[in-house]
């Protein structure tokens, strides 16, 4: 089986970590002077290891390797959530280059853009797989500070590029490294992650209008207050999904506000943001009815609660077949130290399944911790893992 070069990879890893260095982690925002820097900088990684190498006009980094035949697609996205880690979509990056120089010819490796959503989920994988279309990147801004992302994409030189749009004629599939973002693997003393499924999420925006008042005049009777209106729901949600939940169902309340928010003040407007995820879609089906119900259930108190849903993904098996050849891959170079696992973030993966078979590896997260600078995975873990996925890739490729 092909053998890496675990020296190079970790080099061009910690070469990538120095755009947007924050503390032991990684400040990269999408289409960030740091990012754009890094973007040209993987193209031109690629170009050195011998791929036809470009930026499209929606900022992905694409590698194509110039060989005849049918190639398998690897990859991940470059850019970071704010002040967060090192790895977290950079890793499947470098691996996926790292694979196609020991490969030689077979490979073809993307840096997807915006997959953390700083302008909306997944603009880049989408856009390769045709599902994003020049309405929705009109509509798109910056959640930060609204800059719309056409403006984003002129900054960045990136403007007026083709998007270019995957060829099934030519992609096998694709495969996609990642650190686990969670603990399962570290606890049970695991290395290698094989990913079943990826979890689709459901995203809604609760809004509580009640009326804004004296806090110290007001009697408790007669007071509309949208904050208590909003503790309340959220209670009975926490109350109720539990016995609607399957093992791996989660959801959190990641945004509360309340408005004008003042000590003295009772308030006369709330939201929360609130989200659940699962990979099973009767699953996600019934907990949106639930919360609906909820919500009518709030309703009939003094404040008026509306809902609005903000997004939501598909759950998404991996390929079996790719499972298996991970697996096997896994097994040889770490005999009982594998799991097959579903994700429960989402991955550019769940993206291009809905066109080519897809799969996933893991790799442990040092203490269970993402989207956090303190992020990290042993470098060991780092070099198995990349020879995993070269392993993988030599067997679908019939090496």
């Amino acid at each position: 089986m092909p053998q890496i070069n675990s020296a190079r990879m970790l080099a061009d890893l910690h070469a990538l970590r120095q755009f947007g260095l924050y503390r032991t982690g990684v400040h990269r925002p999408t289409f960030s002077p740091q990012d754009v820097e890094s973007r040209q900088w993987l193209a031109t990684r690629f170009a050195e290891a011998g791929l036809d190498a470009s930026i499209d006009g929606i900022g992905n980094v694409l590698g194509f390797d110039r060989s005849p035949g049918r190639k398998l697609l690897l990859g991940s996205h470059s850019e970071t959530q704010p002040h967060a880690g090192w790895l977290d979509g950079a890793m499947g990056v470098i691996f996926g280059l790292e694979v196609a120089r020991t490969l030689r010819q077979g490979i073809d490796v993307a840096a997807w853009a915006d997959e953390e959503g700083h302008f909306g989920a997944f603009i880049g994988s989408r856009s390769f797989c045709g599902m994003l279309d020049e309405a929705e990147i009109d509509r798109l801004k910056y959640r930060e500070d609204g800059t719309p992302l056409r403006a984003a994409l002129a900054r960045a030189g990136f403007a007026g590029r083709p998007r270019v749009a995957i060829d099934p004629a030519r992609t096998r599939g694709y495969l996609e490294a990642h650190i686990e973002q969670g603990a399962t693997l570290e606890d049970a003393g695991l290395r290698i992650g094989v990913v079943t499924a990826i979890v689709g999420s459901h995203r809604f925006r609760i809004v509580f209008e009640g009326v804004q008042n004296h806090a110290g005049t007001t009697r408790m009777a007669v007071r509309k207050d949208a904050g208590v209106a909003l503790v309340r729901l959220a209670s009975a949600i926490y109350d109720r999904f539990p016995v609607l939940a399957g093992e791996r169902t989660v959801w959190t309340t990641g945004q509360i506000t309340l408005d004008p928010g003042a000590p003295s003040i009772v308030p006369g407007g709330a939201e929360m943001l609130f989200q659940f995820r699962d990979t099973d879609p009767a699953m996600l089906a019934r907990l949106t009815d639930e919360l609906e119900a909820l919500v009518a259930r709030a309703n009939q108190g003094p404040c008026r609660v509306t809902i609005a849903e903000r997004g939501r993904s598909v759950p998404r098996a991996m390929d079996g077949g790719f499972q298996d050849a991970i697996e096997r891959a896994a097994e040889r170079h770490t005999p009982g130290l594998h799991l097959r696992m579903p994700s429960g973030a989402g991955h550019d993966a769940q993206v291009l399944a809905e066109r080519v078979p897809a799969g996933m590896l893991f790799v442990p997260s040092i203490g269970g911790i993402s989207h956090h600078y303190a992020e990290d995975t042993k470098e060991e873990d780092l070099v198995l893992g990349c020879q995993v996925l070269a392993d993988a890739a030599a067997d679908i490729l019939g090496r």
